[in-house]
């Protein structure tokens, strides 16, 4: 009897020729259990334009002088998830030197939080909006015209010639650029419920594509006049505008995005031509032709009531502010002498260190995590991450203090991998969460939701990051140039009885870390129920 209740909906599917959504469900119906690559393509493609332009400051370490480095620091990126533009990443820590505004050396580093900020607060001021706009006209014309926002504040801010253009520049970009949500929601839509941990990994993963090709674009095309006189003489366009160059190569990839986006399948069903209510068509999306009475009941829920939503996001904004701290924090602790429990890395080390982790994170999340997410689940896979995540970064002061040479070397990459690849198992366990908690017409305000918490948090960081890079005896003093570069409080504590040197300021880390975890748990962190109807699909 069960058999034939779940088997009689499945005969009365029902598809409309002329709903995009529709056409979506009949090619996942018709793929097989197999993964679909040109689905894994479409997501890259969309993904690469967004998050080629989204790599964690720390990237560009090996192109940047030393001021320009220590600027660079204060304006962490969080993965993933996460969000800046490449372009800010390469330019802006440089730009502020050159406007010539701040009045010492050490206010640099304000003003380029500043600069951080002004894409975040732009954009946590939209995100819903854009979530909203998605879920009425689709998924498809919301990313094509965030693209088009990546090709003009792009530009105009790699033309700036003050600070102010700079961060109103960026503050315009976050306000126009509703993408990285409804990028989330395209790509749980995209594809089979069995696949969907697969899509969201790659929108994860473009955090490894960042830390790779960052330091690539930073180091061979800012500044070409000094790197590449013959091709671009001093005096030209290029030398009044140094910085220029990596934001128009960003800006003429964003073009040929948005050009191939236009052939891309839009999933957001639209039956109105039929009569047909917003819960059929969410009833299609999950394989029943009739809207079951929990969906009715659903169907106008009031998202900031969504339990398993909101907690999911409370979640991923801790996440997030640990890992903005953990970004700053190894970056500094990296270059920092050993007699203060540094690395004494140079910032080429640095940046191959980011580079091999972006690779494996790439590899991880297209490969390992389907497959872990789909036998352990994504609040057990992720609580998992994250008590393993704290021995770990524990253990850094002490690969410090043991090891030398080639082996400090080695485990600084492999911890960098593992910890990095914990963070992502982690925050793609929890989009899922986000978009597995609300049904397809509301899946794009959730994911605006979520961004404009993220966005807040973020924007809040940078500034802080640069006050604190700036105030005297806050935890990280930094001085302008390379050597000096110290953690003033690690330094204190070296002969500490408890918890000494930088063994303190990993603690701490991990206190965060701690406070996630505990979140992970009922009754903070629930997921959604599936329905007998969501069973159906």
């Amino acid at each position: 009897m069960g058999e034939d209740n779940v088997k009689q909906p499945l005969l009365k599917r029902k598809y409309y020729e002329n709903c995009p959504g529709c056409k979506v469900d009949r090619a996942k119906e018709r793929e097989g259990q197999g993964v679909p690559v040109k689905n894994l393509l479409i997501i890259w493609m969309v993904v690469l334009c967004s998050f080629e332009t989204t790599v964690p400051s720390d990237v560009t370490l090996p192109c940047l002088d030393s001021t320009a480095y220590i600027i660079s620091l204060s304006i962490p990126l969080f993965y993933g998830e996460f969000n800046y533009l490449l372009a800010s990443t390469v330019t802006f820590s440089l730009d502020v030197k050159d406007f010539n505004i701040a009045k010492t050396e050490a206010d640099i580093s304000s003003y380029a939080g500043y600069v951080g900020s002004a894409f975040m607060l732009g954009r946590s001021l939209t995100s819903v909006l854009w979530g909203m706009i998605a879920d009425r006209y689709g998924r498809k014309p919301v990313i094509i015209l965030g693209i088009i926002a990546v090709v003009i504040f792009n530009t105009l801010f790699g033309l700036s010639t003050s600070l102010w253009m700079a961060v109103s520049m960026r503050f315009l970009l976050g306000f126009f650029n509703g993408l990285l949500g409804p990028v989330k929601a395209y790509a749980t839509e995209l594809f089979r419920e069995e696949h969907q941990a697969t899509g969201l990994s790659t929108v994860s993963a473009a955090w490894g594509i960042g830390l790779i090709i960052g330091p690539a674009v930073g180091g061979y095309l800012a500044q070409p006049s000094e790197k590449y006189p013959h091709i671009f003489p001093k005096g030209s366009f290029w030398d009044e505008f140094p910085y220029f160059l990596p934001s128009f190569v960003i800006s003429a990839f964003a073009v040929v995005v948005a050009i191939v986006c236009i052939w891309i399948p839009e999933t957001l069903h639209n039956h109105n031509c039929s009569n047909e209510s917003i819960d059929d068509a969410e009833a299609l999306e999950n394989g029943s032709s009739s809207a079951d009475k929990d969906r009715m009941i659903r169907k106008n829920e009031n998202l900031l009531l969504n339990w398993p939503l909101i907690s999911s996001i409370m979640v991923y904004c801790v996440f997030a502010l640990h890992d903005i701290a953990y970004q700053e924090v190894f970056s500094l602790w990296a270059v920092s002498p050993q007699r203060l429990g540094g690395l004494n890395f140079t910032t080429d080390d640095v940046g191959n260190v980011l580079s091999i982790t972006g690779l494996s994170l790439i590899i991880y999340q297209l490969t390992i995590y389907p497959s872990v997410e789909k036998a352990i689940g994504p609040i057990g896979i992720a609580r998992m991450s994250g008590m393993l995540s704290i021995p770990l970064l524990q253990s850094y002061p002490f690969i410090a203090l043991l090891l030398s040479g080639l082996a400090l070397y080695v485990a600084i990459i492999i911890a960098s991998i593992l910890k990095n690849i914990l963070c992502m198992t982690i925050i793609t366990g929890l989009f899922l969460l986000q978009n597995r908690a609300v049904e397809q017409h509301q899946r794009g305000a959730a994911n605006g939701i979520s961004m404009t918490a993220m966005s807040l948090c973020k924007a809040i960081g940078p500034a802080t990051g640069g006050a604190i890079l700036n105030g005297v005896g806050d935890l990280f003093s930094v001085n302008v140039y390379l050597e000096p570069c110290r953690l003033a409080w690690s330094q204190k504590r070296m002969d500490a009885s408890f918890l000494p040197g930088a063994h303190m300021v990993f603690s701490i880390l991990n206190i965060v870390e701690g406070l996630g975890i505990l979140m992970m748990f009922k009754p903070l962190l629930v997921e959604k129920k599936k329905t007998h109807s969501d069973q159906l699909g």
